[in-house]
């Protein structure tokens, strides 16, 4: 060991994990998966007047090999399912998801048998924001979450489950009434 007192003023002691976390926090890289109200809330959030880029998160991905943090933001029908499960494993590990808003977290007002009744019957999602449509400071603090969580991991160890939650659907829908075969994830009902 040596006296870090007779090091230089320059000179930075640190240890790896908290350089590495501190890059990871402060540079994540959002795929957003707009589909309605919630998505102006979510374009309002990386305008000037509440400055995502304060936390490093301003560089939007649209391609998910480039992305870190999904945002799901509005409502999610069973034929958008199996496009959002497949963005999400092509982003890079470690990732992260938000559910934005009621209808991503709960299938909001629309109860009925072609809206998601909540993403989280079909990937991990690591921090809920409330709201219909929540406001881009609630937006914010979900993104502070999802940092505070970066900082306490420490290094990335393979592929993680943030929640271990099943990624197949926990519920069935209620039968049509044509003769016409339900599909959910591309699975006969």
């Amino acid at each position: 060991m040596f006296d870090t007192q007779t090091l230089p003023d320059n000179v930075l002691t640190t240890q790896l994990k908290k350089v590495v976390n501190w890059a990871r926090r402060s540079s994540l890289w959002p795929m957003p998966f707009a589909t309605a109200c919630c998505g102006i809330e979510l374009m309002a959030t990386a305008s000037s007047r509440f400055d995502l880029a304060r936390f490093g998160a301003e560089a939007m991905r649209f391609s998910p090999r480039q992305a870190d943090l999904m945002i799901v933001a509005g409502r999610v029908t069973i034929k958008m399912m199996p496009v959002l499960q497949h963005i999400y494993q092509q982003m890079t590990e470690p990732k992260w998801v938000i559910s934005m808003g009621a209808c991503a977290s709960t299938g909001g007002v629309f109860d009925a048998y072609a809206t998601i009744q909540g993403i989280d019957q079909f990937m991990p999602v690591d921090v809920y924001v409330p709201g219909c449509p929540p406001r881009p400071e609630t937006l914010i603090e979900g993104i502070m979450a999802i940092q505070r969580t970066i900082d306490e991991d420490g290094l990335p160890k393979g592929p993680r489950r943030p929640l271990q939650v099943a990624v197949q659907p926990s519920y069935h829908p209620a039968a049509q009434p044509a003769a016409v075969p339900l599909t959910v994830g591309g699975q006969a009902i």
